[in-house]
């Protein structure tokens, strides 16, 4: 089969590579229909050391089933499903209390030694407790949406719960990427009334707007927490949804968050340590939360909500190009060409 591989820093090639096969009874193996590029695979992207065999790239997917284990009680052959970035059996301790993401016996497709999505087809681990069935007969118009439930609308759904965003909430979303976008519209779902997103690429921040952002603020640094605390007549919002995972959002978000406030960080840190003294977190009493997006938690109540026109998240998705063109897909992204690519393959 055919499957996206980084062999380095920039160099991203389709390659032909052994179909993926039935490893334990659990397993499901899925023909890939729908595919996307994540911005937690710019890192990568940026600065993977030399990978002579290459390394296999993608976390989202939607598919179609074609071979399942001896053990699969609840999927069958010729269902169309979701599958979220980490699988999970969804019955343990974790997963009972809703943290799928550390599940007992679950991980991620972080294309290793699970495979990865960016490819035609994919072995899912932990099948019956992973993937969720699409309706037969859903309008192929929504598969865009349903695909952001693999992973980025609900990452973006993810913050907005952990930070505890409900009705009259004032919130703040670091970030105009995808993630960010969807965090405006899942906070606005969740009821919160200001919603001011932190970005500064027209095109994206017009998005954010019809997904329910009440201002938009530019600025970064100390300028763009002048501005938010401007419009919080000083005292800053209650909670701060940091969708980016760089150190300059990690401090606008403590700069920017009231007394008493939440951080909740979903963008994927790329550092290990960071300020939470006097200064940053602990003189204001704030709430540090996030973490990697209990997808899996969420599915069952999202999937009514696109089928129904509720939410639309798929609008994220400005370009779409088959698999043979996934090194564009990832140009576009990086020069911040394209929000977020849809795969094909």
């Amino acid at each position: 089969m055919r499957a996206a591989l980084m062999y380095g820093a920039g160099d991203v090639r389709v390659a032909n590579v052994p179909d993926p096969t039935i490893q334990e009874p659990t397993d499901a193996i899925i023909r890939v229909t729908y595919a996307c590029v994540c911005g937690s695979d710019l890192h990568p992207y940026h600065d993977l050391e030399d990978t002579p065999d290459g390394r296999p790239m993608g976390h989202e997917a939607i598919g179609v089933i074609e071979e399942i284990g001896s053990e699969i009680n609840r999927l069958a052959v010729g269902q169309t499903v979701i599958v979220p970035f980490a699988f999970s059996d969804n019955t343990c301790s974790f997963c009972r209390e809703g943290i799928t993401t550390s599940c007992k016996h679950g991980g991620f497709f972080d294309g290793l030694e699970t495979g990865a999505t960016q490819a035609e087809r994919l072995r899912v681990p932990q099948a019956d407790g992973t993937a969720v069935v699409i309706p037969e007969g859903t309008d192929g118009s929504l598969m865009p949406s349903l695909l952001t439930l693999s992973d980025v609308y609900l990452t973006g759904y993810h913050a907005a719960v952990r930070g505890g965003v409900g009705a009259g909430t004032s919130v703040a979303v670091v970030g105009d990427g995808a993630v960010g976008l969807s965090a405006v519209l899942a906070a606005k779902q969740l009821g919160a009334e200001t919603i001011i997103l932190m970005g500064r690429h027209e095109s994206r921040t017009d998005l954010g707007r019809a997904f329910g952002a009440t201002d938009v603020v530019a600025e970064r640094g100390e300028e763009g927490i002048a501005r938010v605390l401007g419009l919080t007549d000083g005292e800053g919002v209650r909670v701060v949804l940091e969708a980016v995972g760089h150190m300059p959002a990690y401090e606008q978000s403590y700069g920017i968050v009231r007394p008493g406030g939440t951080i909740s960080r979903v963008g994927v840190p790329q550092y290990d340590n960071a300020a939470v003294g006097f200064a940053s977190l602990f003189g204001k009493n704030v709430t540090l939360t996030g973490g990697p997006a209990t997808v899996r938690a969420y599915l069952e109540a999202a999937i009514p909500q696109v089928l129904d026109g509720t939410i639309d998240p798929g609008r994220v998705f400005d370009r779409a190009l088959p698999l043979d063109e996934i090194a564009e897909a990832y140009r576009l992204m990086d020069s911040r060409e394209a929000l977020k690519v849809l795969i094909r393959p």
